[in-house]
């Protein structure tokens, strides 16, 4: 028996949703599961992306031996091309999962200093000291697994996010029976996603939305556009299916959504011809009746397909009345108020709009309560960890997991960046390390900080004001009378009042005796409580002293 705990290092994806990233660590070995992004919070202003916050692994390098992915979901591999930019080790997928990394190292310039392997739910790696299987899940993409990483104290199981659909698209179940048969040989921890512990009952499957997409095709006497996830594979299928049932024609547009599908036909995952996709050309030309249209914007993302095609902004599309826009997702939590702002736009230009509020257009990939519980009956864990939820989720999966007979000292709930090191006997908490956030801005990654977020939220809520002087270096004086700029502040031409008491009071700081010494602090400091007296605002006030 082991003296040394396995370390569960938990960086992302617990107490969130998204940029779900684990490592697991014996004495000098540490694999990584998932390399997820997020896509940002409401208050984060400008921000593209969000990645973990890998410096736990940076600072141990030497001593990763992997990362292992379970599926192709951004959440899961969006931030692979951060880690493989400073951890030289490699990378284990799927045949899919390994097709969609790729696109994304190759856009990063990284796939060819990559080292790539695919692995099927037969194989069993030995990383370290760690042996590694696989068993496959049914989620929202084919070719999903779920982990299985037996260590010196015990087997662990990463089931991550999975479903037990009795009838998925690709006709292959979620492996109960090798689930059953770890339980049988002992299961020390299950690590299981939470993010459907609120809702009763079980999952519906994939097939539950044909009706309501035949119910569609059906009815439609124009285009079809559907808005999905670019990595939803399964998704785009059943379309394709449904299509060629209605006498209709899918083509595909947005950059992401034709490279996932070209490389999906390519692996085998999408029964389609690429060349029997419509051109941009057709989807415009053919009878409209005839026109499927699948594109990216789901979740209302300004630079996607469909948030063009809703602000006629789409150098090649534009929606027309007749046309039939379904957005096959549901919101992420956040997201909302860009979704309803599309599909009024999408209304106003004469489109019949299907949503999730009208009827089923989508079917989460995430179990629900009766799918968790059935996991627990399966493996029959010792020890156990929810995962991938917000905090509430963690609970509520916690709560099940007493429900089902195990003890609450057999339990942990853990945030991003709580360590919990794990016995053949025992859990309990180790350090806190960082599990924070590293964002995403155009080019630059990590480059903007709180700070520059907290001046974000600033010079929205209140706007910018700059006061201008120029000072004499040589005698102290003031050269010129003082000027006021503002920003979103208030309109310098209707403030007049305003703005000339505010010079006023720059000069009251410029009349005392050394104030050119100290003159930026003290116009700031002036100002500021000037402009809040005034107004009960607080710009960001932006001394400049010029001296000549």
């Amino acid at each position: 028996m082991s003296d040394l705990p396995l370390r569960v290092v938990p960086l992302g994806g617990f107490g969130e949703i998204g940029k779900n990233l684990l490592a697991l660590e014996y004495d000098q070995d540490i694999l990584i599961l998932d390399a997820g992004l997020m896509f940002p919070e409401n208050d984060m202003l400008g921000i593209d992306l969000v990645y973990p916050d890998i410096t736990y692994l940076t600072e141990r390098a030497d001593r990763v031996q992997a990362i292992v992915l379970t599926h192709g979901h951004e959440d899961h591999i969006g931030a692979l091309p951060y880690l493989c930019k400073y951890l030289d080790v490699p990378v284990y997928a799927t045949a899919l999962t390994r097709g969609l990394a790729e696109l994304k190292l190759k856009e990063a310039g990284l796939l060819a200093d990559s080292e790539l392997h695919t692995i099927t739910t037969d194989d069993v790696l030995t990383l370290g000291c760690f042996t590694v299987e696989f068993f496959h899940i049914c989620h929202s993409i084919p070719d999903a697994v779920g982990i299985v990483v037996h260590t010196p104290v015990g087997t662990v199981v990463h089931a991550t996010d999975f479903k037990f659909d009795q009838n998925p698209v690709d006709g292959k179940l979620t492996d109960t029976e090798k689930l059953r048969a770890l339980g049988d040989r002992g299961v020390l921890l299950l690590m299981s996603d939470s993010t459907n512990a609120d809702t009763a009952g079980f999952t519906p499957s994939e097939q539950s939305i044909n009706g309501t997409l035949e119910d569609v095709f059906a009815t439609a006497h124009g285009r079809v556009i559907i808005a999905t996830f670019a990595s939803n594979i399964s998704r785009i299928q059943q379309v394709i299916n449904v299509a060629r049932l209605n006498g209709r024609r899918v083509g595909v547009i947005g950059r992401s959504m034709v490279n996932n599908v070209r490389m999906a036909i390519n692996l085998g995952f999408l029964d389609i011809a690429f060349d029997d996709l419509l051109s941009t050309s057709e989807m415009n030309n053919r009878p409209p009746e005839q026109v499927v249209i699948v594109c990216t914007g789901s979740q209302g993302e300004p630079s996607a397909v469909l948030s063009r095609l809703a602000s006629g902004e789409h150098a090649q599309l534009e929606i027309v009345p007749g046309d039939t826009v379904v957005l096959s997702a549901t919101p992420i939590p956040g997201n909302e108020e860009l979704v309803n702002h599309i599909i009024d736009d999408l209304f106003r230009l004469g489109a019949d709009v299907i949503y999730s509020d009208l009827c089923d257009v989508h079917v989460s990939g995430h179990g629900s309560r009766e799918d968790l519980r059935l996991m627990f009956t399966l493996t029959r864990p010792k020890f156990f960890i929810p995962m991938h939820g917000e905090y509430r989720h963690l609970v509520l999966h916690a709560r099940l997991a007493r429900e089902v007979g195990l003890p609450q000292t057999a339990i942990q709930i853990v945030e991003s960046g709580q360590v919990v090191e794990v016995f053949p006997d025992r859990m309990q908490l180790g350090e806190v390390v960082n599990g924070g956030h590293v964002l995403v801005d155009g080019l630059t990654v990590g480059e903007v900080g709180e700070a520059v977020l907290r001046d974000r939220k600033h010079l929205a809520r209140d706007g910018f004001l700059v006061a201008i002087v120029t000072i004499n270096r040589a005698t102290g004086e003031v050269e010129t009378d003082p000027e006021i700029l503002t920003r979103g502040f208030v309109y310098v031409g209707e403030s007049e009042d305003l703005i000339e008491g505010a010079k006023e009071r720059m000069w009251q700081v410029l009349r005392m005796p050394g104030a050119a010494s100290s003159a930026r602090n003290k116009i700031k400091d002036t100002l500021s409580q000037f402009c809040y007296n005034r107004t009960g605002r607080r710009p960001l006030i932006l001394p400049l002293v010029l001296e000549v």
